[in-house]
């Protein structure tokens, strides 16, 4: 239905949260991994990444940007709106968020999670998190509507896009043509993603396609090649593969001079994209004679941000609720 005026109505920045400091490493990593047996020595590893950035996750200041940037998108579309933000994993927590929205007089909220694709980690336990913090409120919680995934909307697209040219522009004299674009997100295990329900795989095929439609924009019929990074758990759990560095070895086996690696699967520059990216498979490209470029992520470019703005109003509106391209109907409900 329409929300008639602005009165009570607020948006919701979720995100996955990130430490704020050293100290804050790794009961941060403690709650992400909470009950799914990860090794202690796992954590300390990781853990090593943040305390490269100074122990503080870059998501945040990142995401105190994408909050300025929503607020002023809404502003200039003539509904300006409170955007709140919340985390599943670190403060400020979204049950503690909700709670203050209720406290602010907030009866109504968009919920826009910083994940574009369909699965389990990036769209159901976001709709959890929501009804876990609502259940907290209680009966004064604002009721909480999450946006839909835009893996293939255009204002996605056209940044990645954006920031895939500007990769190529950056790369030697005579290596954009002969240069291998690789799309890379997060890996998750085998049995999450390809488990039966209205789940089942569309991470992959979604991830498929804004590799494709990316490339398209850029250089239409380029190849690319779709590869995973940043998996965890234990060893002995099959995950999506080929890992970005596996790959980045096989190419150079190839005689591959140059890649450029497009981290689709985020949407901001945080610790996995600048660690695992920016620092171990840089590494890996080097030490086997690959020239690599990263391109960035969506983080606040203008198509971004006005996407955002226009699935909040779609929805204000009252406008048909937008699915991806290959979302079901029933696709990540919570529950």
């Amino acid at each position: 239905m329409p929300y008639e005026d602005d009165d009570g109505n607020a948006v919701l920045l979720l995100s996955f949260g990130g430490p704020e400091g050293p100290d804050d490493v790794l009961p941060f990593l403690e709650n992400v991994t909470r009950g799914r047996g990860i090794p202690r020595e796992r954590l300390l590893s990781v853990a090593e990444h943040y305390q490269h950035f100074g122990g503080v996750s870059p998501i945040n200041e990142q995401n105190r940007k994408l909050r300025k940037a929503i607020e002023d998108e809404m502003s200039s579309r003539g509904r300006p709106l409170p955007v709140y933000w919340g985390n599943r994993n670190w403060e400020p927590y979204v049950e503690d968020v909700v709670a203050r929205m209720a406290a602010d007089g907030v009866s109504r909220a968009f919920a826009f999670a910083t994940s574009a694709y369909s699965s389990a980690s990036g769209c159901r336990q976001y709709h959890e998190d929501l009804a876990r913090a609502r259940q907290a409120t209680g009966p004064t919680a604002p009721a909480i509507e999450k946006l839909p995934h835009f893996f293939d909307h255009p204002g996605f697209i056209a940044a990645n896009a954006d920031a895939l040219r500007a990769a190529l522009a950056r790369l030697p004299a005579g290596l954009a043509d002969l240069a291998r674009i690789v799309a890379t997100a997060h890996s998750i295990p085998v049995s999450m993603a390809r488990a039966a329900g209205p789940q089942g795989g569309l991470y992959e095929h979604q991830l498929g396609v804004t590799a494709r439609a990316v490339v398209d924009a850029v250089d239409p019929g380029r190849p690319v090649d779709l590869v995973w990074q940043s998996r965890s758990g234990p060893p002995q759990m099959p995950w999506l593969e080929p890992d970005i560095n596996d790959h980045l070895v096989r190419l150079a086996s190839e005689g591959v001079p140059a890649v450029v690696v497009c981290p689709v699967g985020f949407v901001s520059d945080h610790v996995e994209v600048l660690w695992d990216l920016d620092n171990e498979a840089r590494h890996t490209a080097h030490s086997h004679g690959l020239v690599l470029e990263r391109a960035g992520t969506a983080g606040t470019h203008p198509s971004f941000v006005a996407m955002i703005g226009e699935l909040i109003e779609d929805r204000w509106v009252g406008g048909p609720r937008r699915l991806g391209t290959s979302c079901p109907p029933t696709c990540c409900l919570a529950a």
